[in-house]
């Protein structure tokens, strides 16, 4: 069986930061820190645009999305820690190009 969470608060940021991997702490209005708190907040929307109804096209471009939301999510909270390739950003550019085509 994995870890089960006992509890749901931990105390640790009471005193105004949080922590990142690392044991690292950083005040709760760092950069970083709203940085992830942004990156997640556009995953959960894309999660709901997805509860639509999607060409299969549209859904998977929002799902490569997604993931790749995660990586730069663990690279954010990972100081020094690369996962986002520059592949995966120039295979964005194109799926928008390619969209973009389409519009009057």
């Amino acid at each position: 069986m994995g870890y089960r969470l006992s509890k749901i608060y931990t105390r640790t940021g009471d005193d105004g930061t949080t922590g990142i991997t690392g044991d690292q702490r950083l005040p709760k209005d760092a950069p970083r820190i709203q940085a992830i708190g942004s990156v997640d907040e556009l995953n959960s929307l894309i999660g709901l645009v997805l509860c639509e109804e999607l060409t299969d096209s549209g859904r998977d471009t929002l799902l490569e999305i997604q993931h790749r939301l995660f990586d730069l999510g663990g690279e954010l909270s990972m100081p020094g820690y690369q996962l986002l390739k520059q592949s995966s950003v120039d295979d964005l550019e194109a799926a928008l190009d390619s969209m973009n085509e389409s519009l009057a």
